[in-house]
């Protein structure tokens, strides 16, 4: 009874630290996302001066992703950063456009997949199953690094959803009633600013938590204004 009650507290343990190891998955994954937008920058233009400048941003986002990714615990995602790196940086020393894109070509699908894979951790983060698994079959555990992430009550993340909710039905006010263009302007605004502020990295739990958040909903918003994506972005 001792050892089935000792199983079930360590896997509440390891649930609750994986909650917040989940938000620092998303916190990396933001960042990856914003580094893929660079890199499809980079491969949109014909100018290799300007396909070096946009691959340096997303070389630099991705260098500041490191610890993210860390505290995040996904050792996949963590060895595709490393591959990624090395694609980027050739990418900025190739001395040809074509050179310079196969190495962005690489990159970005490396990103792509690294976002995949942060996206579905859960599935496959063995810091948690593998350990208990071993407490069941008296196997010896592999020793893992489990994120140290300071834990905030969850009072902070049920105040700053509630003031979201708020800021939910205002954006979807602006966007059944204000111009087409001019309503996707004002949430594109948003959505990069709340970007720009996830690429710090001494954010504290609330503002990651609420900057993550906010971009979630500015872009189911965007979503509604596809169409007027395309036009805005096409000028």
């Amino acid at each position: 009874m001792k050892k089935y009650a000792y199983i079930f507290c360590t896997s509440c343990i390891l649930l609750l630290s994986s909650f917040s190891s989940n938000l620092d998955c998303e916190y990396a994954n933001s960042n990856m996302a914003f580094a893929k937008a660079r890199i499809v920058e980079a491969l949109q233009t014909e100018d290799i001066n300007k396909a070096r400048f946009y691959s340096y941003k997303a070389l630099n986002v991705l260098e500041k992703s490191k610890m993210q990714l860390d505290q995040c615990g996904c050792t996949l995602a963590r060895e595709k950063m490393e591959e990624n790196l090395e694609n980027l940086i050739a990418a900025t020393k190739s001395t040809t456009l074509i050179g310079t894109q196969n190495f962005l070509k690489k990159s970005l699908s490396i990103t792509e997949d690294t976002m995949v894979v942060l996206a579905e951790h859960n599935t496959h983060n063995s810091i948690y199953t593998n350990d208990l698994l071993a407490m069941n079959t008296n196997v010896k555990p592999t020793e893992h690094k489990i994120p140290t992430v300071v834990k905030e009550p969850s009072s902070l993340t049920e105040k700053i959803d509630q003031s979201l909710e708020k800021y939910r039905t205002s954006l979807n006010k602006v966007v059944e009633t204000v111009d087409c263009k001019e309503a996707y302007v004002f949430a594109k605004r948003i959505f990069d600013e709340c970007e720009q502020q996830l690429l710090k990295t001494d954010l504290s739990y609330g503002s990651k938590y609420y900057n993550l958040r906010t971009k979630e909903i500015t872009q189911q918003a965007l979503n509604k204004l596809g169409n007027c994506a395309k036009i805005v972005e096409s000028k």
